[in-house]
């Protein structure tokens, strides 16, 4: 593993974290409890609100707000007063920097978690290896079945990538053509 890699973990130390994930996740939860208005929306659902979202582009939209704010008319026609629609707009201002700030928080959380599990694939790694130095051993006759479970397991896995991987149809050659002999029959 890199350098690079370690140091934006900045310790290889676990126990110099400063949360647990259990306790992370507690307050995860008890910080959306406070919010409120957190209704997750299903993919069908954030995908029309998107499209009807980007039919009024946010220039548009700020000229439009200050068609309510120029004309009391429009305010009373739109059923919303100018101020409300002021404190909407800043609100979604924002709850789009909260979003901004929390995907930065869940890519970081998600890439220092990539890493451990390649620190862990890597460790594991070295463990085989030496397992199955040491299994050669009739000393170490306690790690032979481990190191052969671990072979079978790799042997399947694999397995199945082959299966999963694409395969293109190969040409199907011609049927051959009998051959006769030309010999004259007796």
């Amino acid at each position: 593993m890199s350098n690079t890699v370690n140091n934006t973990l900045g310790t290889s130390n676990p126990a110099s974290a400063g949360l647990t994930p259990d306790a992370v996740i507690e307050q995860i939860r008890t910080l959306r409890s406070q919010i409120g208005n957190v209704t997750p929306l299903s993919k069908a659902q954030r995908d029309q609100l998107n499209q009807r979202a980007r039919k009024q582009p946010a220039p548009i939209v700020d000229m439009s707000i200050g068609v309510i704010g120029s004309s009391a008319t429009v305010a009373q026609a739109v059923g919303q007063p100018i101020d409300d629609v002021l404190q909407l707009q800043a609100e979604s201002v924002r709850w789009g920097h909260v979003a901004d700030e929390l995907r930065t928080f869940l890519k970081g959380v998600e890439g220092a978690n990539l890493v451990r599990r390649e620190r862990l694939a890597f460790i594991a790694g070295q463990a085989y290896s030496f397992g199955s130095q040491l299994a050669r051993n009739p000393d170490n006759a306690d790690l032979v079945p481990r190191v052969e479970e671990i072979k079978r397991l790799k042997s399947v896995a694999r397995r199945k990538k082959a299966e999963q991987a694409p395969q293109t149809p190969s040409p199907v050659p011609p049927a051959p053509v009998p051959v006769t002999s030309a010999s004259p029959k007796p």
